[in-house]
């Protein structure tokens, strides 16, 4: 790879990660309900689902999600499921806004383990991978998947870098919104919703 090269790649990957998506509104719900500390270790999850996503698609392994529809709807089915489980929890547990910036009842590993398996679980990132890292790899390379992983943690660090300063900002707006007792019972439902809508757009999804 050549500096002009990578430049390109890095340049596309921040509009890429900072384009309004899932993944934004899944940080920032965590931030604004949870506070800081849950939105960024919602995005180290996030950010280490893609190393699984990278590897993938260098290995070949992310085509099998192209080229056979089963195992494409059976990951996208588990991650609907999994996103509509958390709606359900959020609604179950009456989740609170807390000042403090704690991560209330769910433990960091518990949010970091959300954040990896929703990204994970979402065979539309992995095909979005297997196009886009090989645009970037050098015109006549003699290891196309070492520097396809080299690509991979370039994403990783820009995109690590980009959602926690989401979940930064989106922690201190929650911390502000908590002024008024009342919106956190409405948090509560606003991130089941977002939670469901996620899954069912998931659901609905095609190869």
């Amino acid at each position: 790879m050549d500096i002009s090269q990578t430049a390109c790649f890095l340049g596309a990957s921040v509009l890429l990660t900072i384009a309004p998506g899932p993944d934004n509104i899944f940080v920032v719900t965590q931030g604004i309900t949870r506070g800081r500390k849950a939105a960024v270790l919602t995005a180290l999850g996030m950010i280490s689902g893609i190393s699984v996503h990278t590897t993938a698609a260098a290995l070949g392994i992310s085509a099998i999600f192209y080229s056979s529809a089963l195992a494409f709807n059976a990951v996208k089915l588990a991650g609907a499921a999994y996103l509509l489980f958390l709606a359900w929890k959020s609604i179950r547990g009456h989740t609170h806004i807390r000042l403090s910036g704690s991560c209330g009842e769910i433990s960091g590993f518990a949010l970091y383990r959300r954040g990896f398996i929703m990204n994970v679980l979402n065979p539309k990132v992995a095909l979005f991978f297997l196009a886009f890292l090989p645009q970037f790899v050098s015109r006549g390379s003699v290891n196309v998947a070492l520097e396809m992983i080299l690509l991979g943690l370039i994403f990783m660090l820009q995109g690590l870098i980009i959602f926690t300063a989401i979940g930064l900002l989106s922690g201190s707006i929650g911390n502000y919104l908590l002024k008024k007792p009342a919106i956190s019972k409405t948090f509560s439902w606003l991130t089941a919703g977002i939670f469901a809508t996620l899954g069912i757009r998931l659901a609905l999804a095609r190869q």
